[in-house]
């Protein structure tokens, strides 16, 4: 498995921009939850059912799986090394890396799912 952008200076441009577009999102939300007035079942399902909120939704799954899969594959690459963790690192580094890309495939696909249905 390879880093997500292929070079250094990809994947530190995906994880500033797919940073901003969390940022977005969490200030949106923050904005519905304290000035939002009543939730309701209904006021939590009309705002989401706008085309705005889907596509601010789903730009914030994607950044959420690439800045994710780029902090765990940089963490996995500094530290579960033959070097650090003897001859079993790299088999540990890539199981862990398998692992974070089934979680992060499976969070994405039950993210769209949810929102799209």
């Amino acid at each position: 498995m390879t880093s997500f952008g292929r070079s250094g200076l990809s994947d530190w441009l995906v994880q500033r921009v797919s940073g901003v577009i969390l940022l977005v999102f969490a200030l949106v939300m923050v904005c519905k939850l304290g000035f939002g007035g009543e939730l309701t079942y209904e006021s939590w399902k009309a705002f989401f059912d706008g085309i705005c909120m889907q596509v601010l939704t789903t730009a914030a799954l994607l950044s959420l799986v690439a800045h994710g899969w780029i902090g765990m594959w940089s963490i996995s690459t500094d530290y579960f090394t033959e070097r650090l963790m003897g001859t079993k690192g790299t088999v540990i580094r890539l199981a862990f890396q398998a692992l974070c890309a089934v979680v992060l495939f499976t969070y994405l696909i039950w993210g769209l799912r949810i929102l799209w249905s």
